[in-house]
C-alpha cells in the first residue's frame, strides 16, 4: 500500500490532465496523436517501473546520480501536472454550471464542449514549473556565487580593518554526484585569500561516511589563520534509521573526527581566542540550535560565550540563522557578527539586487538570505554551497560569502 496508493493518486492525476492533451490533439493526423500520446504517458510508465523498482530495493543498485535525476524529474513532472489540473477544473465547474442552468431554463443550451483556451493555459500553466525546476537541475548546481560585503563595526580595533573572512555552509556532500565541479567551489575560496575561513555546518545529510569521497576536495580549504567549522542540524543522524543507539553514537563521532581529517577545528559549545596584532578576536561557536521545533536544540551559547570578556571583537558561528532573534540579539548584544546557514534560500526565489528579494523561505525565516542588522550587531546568512531534496537551484545559487571587517564611521 506504501507503493501503491501514491502509484493510483498519480495515474488519476494523469487520467484527469490527459483530458486537456487529447482536446488539443483533435487536429493532429493518428500518426502525431500517436507520439503525443506515447510521450505523455511514458512519465506514468516510467513512474510505476521506478517505484516497483524501489520498493523491491533494485535502485540502491543504481548510480546516485541516476537515481536522483529520475526521482527529481517525476516529481517535477507531477507537480507541473498537479498545477495543470485547476483550469481543467474550472473548466469542468463551468460546463457543471451550464448542465445545471439547463435543466432548470430550457431556452439555455447545454454546451457540451471544453474550452480550448483552458485547456491550452492549463499545458502552458504546468509547462512553467517544469522548464524552470529542471532547468535548476541540469544547469545550476554548481554555479558558485562570490557575494562579497563589507561588515562595518563601530569601534574596530585598527589591526581587524580589512579582516577577511570566507563563510561557507551547508555543503550537504551526499548530495553531490559530480566532484570536479566541486572542487571549483575550493578553488574560488582559496583565491579569496582569507584569514579565516568558517563553515557553518551540515557536512552531510545524514550519515558522516558522506564525506568519504570528498575529503581530497574539502582539505584543499585554505586561510592564514585557520579553517574552523560548526555542526547543522543535518550532522548528528537524526535523519536516518539506525539499528541502535551505539550505531548513531559512532556515526556521530566519525562525523567529529572527519572534521579534523579536514583539517578544521571544530566548534562544540565552545571558542577560540585568535591574535590578529595587538587585537584579540574571540571566535564563538555552538552546536545547532533553532527557534523551530522541529529542529534540534543542542547548542548552548552561555557555556561557548564564557570567557570571552575582554576581547577586542566578537564573532559567532550558528547554524541555524532563527536562533539570531531567539537569543542572540536579545541576550548577548556584544557580538557584533554572526554568521549562519541552514535555509539554503529553500534553492528557489528571485534575487534582483535593489529590486526584488523573494523565496518561499521567507515564509518560515525573518532571516533567510544576506545580510542583516540590527543595532550593532549584524547576522548573515549564507545561502549554502551544496543542495538537498531537489538536486538543482532556481534563482538563489550556491553561494561563498567573503566579508571583510571595516571601521565604522560615526
Amino acid at each position: 500500500m506504501r507503493v501503491l496508493l501514491p502509484l493510483i493518486i498519480m495515474l488519476l492525476i494523469d487520467l484527469y490532465v490527459f483530458q486537456a492533451v487529447a482536446l488539443l490533439s483533435e487536429s493532429l493526423s493518428k500518426a502525431q496523436k500517436g507520439v503525443v500520446y506515447t510521450i505523455y504517458w511514458m512519465i506514468p510508465a516510467i513512474a510505476i517501473m521506478v517505484g516497483i523498482a524501489a520498493n523491491s530495493g533494485v535502485t540502491a543498485q543504481w548510480p546516485k546520480s541516476l537515481y536522483t535525476v529520475i526521482r527529481a524529474i517525476l516529481v517535477i513532472a507531477y507537480l507541473s501536472k498537479f498545477i495543470a489540473m485547476f483550469p481543467i477544473l474550472i473548466d469542468d465547474i463551468r460546463r457543471a454550471g451550464n448542465w445545471t442552468i439547463s435543466k432548470f431554463n430550457k431556452d439555455v443550451a447545454y454546451d457540451s464542449s471544453r474550452s480550448s483556451f483552458l485547456a491550452k493555459f492549463a499545458i502552458i500553466l504546468s509547462g512553467v514549473p517544469f522548464g524552470l525546476l529542471s532547468y535548476g537541475i541540469f544547469r545550476n548546481p554548481y554555479r558558485y556565487q562570490l557575494h562579497k560585503h563589507d561588515i562595518e563595526v563601530e569601534n574596530l580595533h585598527p589591526d581587524l580593518e580589512g579582516f577577511k573572512i570566507v563563510q561557507i555552509s551547508d555543503i550537504h556532500s551526499g548530495s553531490f554526484f559530480h566532484k570536479d565541479p566541486v572542487r571549483n567551489s575550493v578553488d574560488i575560496v582559496n583565491k579569496c585569500n582569507a584569514d579565516l575561513v568558517l563553515f557553518t555546518g551540515d557536512l552531510v545529510n545524514s550519515r558522516s561516511e558522506e564525506i568519504n569521497d570528498y575529503f581530497d576536495v574539502f582539505d584543499k580549504v585554505q586561510a592564514k589563520m585557520g579553517v574552523y567549522s560548526v555542526l547543522g542540524n543535518h550532522d548528528y543522524g537524526d535523519y536516518t534509521q539506525w539499528p541502535s543507539e551505539e550505531a548513531k553514537k559512532a556515526n556521530f563521532e566519525d562525523m567529529i573526527k572527519a572534521h579534523k581529517t579536514l583539517g578544521w577545528d571544530l566548534l562544540m559549545n565552545e571558542h577560540r581566542k585568535i591574535s590578529v596584532g595587538n587585537a584579540q578576536l574571540s571566535l564563538i561557536g555552538i552546536e545547532n540550535y533553532s527557534a523551530l521545533r522541529q529542529f534540534p536544540k543542542y547548542g548552548d551559547l552561555k557555556k561557548a560565550y564564557a570567557g570571552t570578556d575582554g576581547a577586542d571583537l566578537k564573532i559567532l558561528m550558528s547554524h541555524d540563522p532563527s536562533h539570531w532573534d531567539l537569543e542572540i540579539n536579545t541576550k548577548y548584544k556584544d557580538i557584533a557578527l554572526t554568521l549562519s546557514g541552514h535555509t539554503h534560500g529553500f534553492q528557489f526565489g528571485i534575487e534582483i539586487p535593489g529590486w526584488i528579494k523573494w523565496s518561499p523561505s521567507q515564509y518560515m525565516y525573518k532571516e533567510w538570505a544576506g545580510l542583516y542588522k540590527e543595532g550593532n550587531q549584524q547576522l548573515y546568512v549564507n545561502r549554502g554551497l551544496g543542495f538537498l531534496g531537489y538536486p538543482g537551484r532556481v534563482g538563489i545559487l550556491p553561494e561563498i560569502t567573503q566579508l571583510t571587517l571595516r571601521r565604522k564611521v560615526v
